[in-house]
């Protein structure tokens, strides 16, 4: 082939899909190092691209059964929150539209925050409705977890417009008319799910980094409200905020020492 510079085989690279585009096959002829190593880079990255397809096809198999059956807003519904000792629960429901493709896309908990970050955007920009349902630290303490993170759910639910036909929930079932399904491991499973799972834990994880900007002295923006080793500490030094979850042991059992 005519002898290209690298930086326009590069460029000629990115117009490629086809590993058996015979410009492509003509590259690899080139023997210089830096042209096989940017060969070697486009073939990494369409392997990527392929498992990020194949990926998102597993996980649309629920959805894509719904469609068939002429459901149109499938509502995907997930939280974040349920473990820390400080903070409040928050819910998800996010509805994508049918043609949604956002590579990437998995379980909250298996992304690097800047992953999370990333797609926290990517999201928002393609999803048809999200709705946000928060149920603070008091509440939870008052009809305990496990009915904060519904009521946390309902509330994300109702916020959405328009109003979903079917609902997606990560293993649990919700005390409201919509038709919905109960998905184990749910956010790794389904789409919408994983889009939910996203959605809840970074605006969660804002919440807590604004919270330790007036509360520096318990590291909320590094530890979430979970009990790291230097979050206990700060407890017992600096006593319990109106963010903590006084009904959570060991927040309970330090706080009735304090009260002796």
């Amino acid at each position: 082939m005519e002898q290209y510079t690298v930086k326009e085989i590069q460029a000629l690279l990115r117009q490629i899909d086809d590993e058996h585009d015979p410009l492509l096959e003509a590259i690899m002829q080139d023997e210089r190092k830096s042209v096989q190593q940017l060969v070697a880079r486009w073939r990494k990255q369409k392997k990527q691209e392929e498992q990020a397809k194949r990926q998102w096809e597993e996980m649309t198999r629920y959805e894509r059964q719904l469609y068939e059956k002429g459901i149109e807003w499938i509502a995907g519904i997930d939280e974040a929150g349920r473990g820390p000792l400080a903070g409040p629960v928050v819910a998800a429901a996010v509805i994508l539209p049918k043609d949604a493709y956002i590579p990437g896309l998995n379980d909250s908990k298996k992304l690097s925050e800047a992953k999370r970050e990333t797609l926290f955007h990517a999201i928002q920009s393609c999803a048809v409705s999200i709705g946000i349902g928060v149920v603070t630290a008091a509440e939870i303490d008052e009809i305990n977890i496990y009915e904060a993170t519904k009521k946390a759910m309902v509330k994300a639910v109702q916020q959405l417009s328009p109003q979903p036909h079917y609902l997606f929930i990560d293993a649990m079932a919700l005390p409201i008319p919509t038709p919905q399904q109960s998905i184990i491991k749910g956010d790794a499973n389904s789409v919408s799910i994983a889009a939910a799972s996203i959605i809840a834990k970074v605006t969660r994880d804002h919440f807590m980094k604004q919270l330790a900007k007036r509360y520096p002295q318990y590291g909320f923006d590094k530890n979430m409200g979970y009990g790291t080793r230097q979050h206990l500490e700060a407890i017992r030094t600096y006593g319990a905020i109106e963010e903590h979850r006084r009904s959570f042991s060991p927040v309970k059992e330090m706080l009735e020492e304090t009260n002796k």
